[in-house]
């Protein structure tokens, strides 16, 4: 029988490349993207393409509805992924800008699954799948909105997972680590828009943080391109018995046998350069 999946963030990146695999193995994806002008580039892809706003309620629940209608009130897979990194000191960081980051991040998902939720619970089956970070277990400055969503996420995911053990739908964390999407264009959006970089104390760093934004491609050392999270998300869908987490890129793997290692300030101080 053909499994459905409902994929976030499909507008590039882990998300497009993800539903485009997924659909050629033969998946009923569904592909959700925030811009609605992205709906028709997805559909020329052959994907089945719906606009999905994490920070509004009401789309999620349309979006959700239009997908039962086509599957006859089923869906097996969720793959949250859609997610935006806001850079950006603390101290210089308006308060509605941590909102916004929370609003897309942690809240969206969280409204997403709680609507899901009944729909698996009545089809005794399910796999909700989210797209963490290695941020979500490990800090680095300049990155505190994005950090503090993705420690949000894990610590909803893990009570998720225990608050279901007694049922047959899986939570399962992916971690990746630095992944060659459009992830950066995004982000400095966000910083030029809400950080005053011209008159923060922090000046210096930001020029530098600009010039790793704009790049074309990550500077980032070990960066896999986004087959390195599809294959883990595949194993989540297919395995029996999938892991609680998918760490996917070297920089993960070593910050988490780090975290375990090391003292924290030790760890602090590799962390700062970051």
């Amino acid at each position: 029988m053909t499994k459905s999946i409902l994929i976030t963030g499909c507008s590039s990146g882990i998300g497009l490349h993800a539903a485009l695999t997924l659909d050629a193995r033969g998946y009923q994806v569904f592909a959700a993207v925030r811009n609605p002008e992205d709906i028709e580039v997805l559909q020329a892809k052959g994907l089945n393409a719906f606009h999905l706003d994490y920070t509004d309620t009401d789309s999620i629940s349309s979006t959700l509805a239009a997908i039962l209608a086509i599957t006859g009130g089923t869906l097996d897979y969720v793959f949250n992924n859609g997610a935006f990194g806001q850079p950006g000191a603390l101290e210089d960081l308006p308060t509605e800008a941590l909102k916004a980051q929370f609003d897309a991040n942690v809240f969206g998902w969280h409204e997403l699954t709680k609507q899901v939720l009944p729909i698996m619970r009545a089809q005794g089956h399910g796999r909700i799948i989210q797209c963490s970070s290695v941020l979500g277990f490990v800090s680095m400055p300049y990155r505190g909105a994005y950090n503090a969503s993705k420690y949000a996420l894990e610590g909803l995911t893990d009570t998720l997972r225990l608050e279901l053990l007694d049922t047959d739908i899986k939570v399962i964390l992916i971690e990746p680590g630095p992944i060659n999407t459009a992830f950066r264009v995004n982000a400095l959006k966000a910083f030029k828009a809400n950080i005053d970089i011209e008159n923060s104390i922090h000046r210096a760093s930001y020029e530098q943080q600009l010039e790793r934004l704009a790049a074309e491609e990550s500077n980032a050392k070990f960066a896999l391109e986004p087959i390195a999270v599809t294959k883990a998300l595949i194993h989540s869908l297919e395995s029996k018995r999938p892991k609680v987490r998918y760490r996917v890129t070297f920089p993960t793997y070593l910050f988490a046998y780090l975290k375990r290692l090391l003292p924290t300030r030790w760890l602090d101080s590799i962390l700062a350069k970051g």
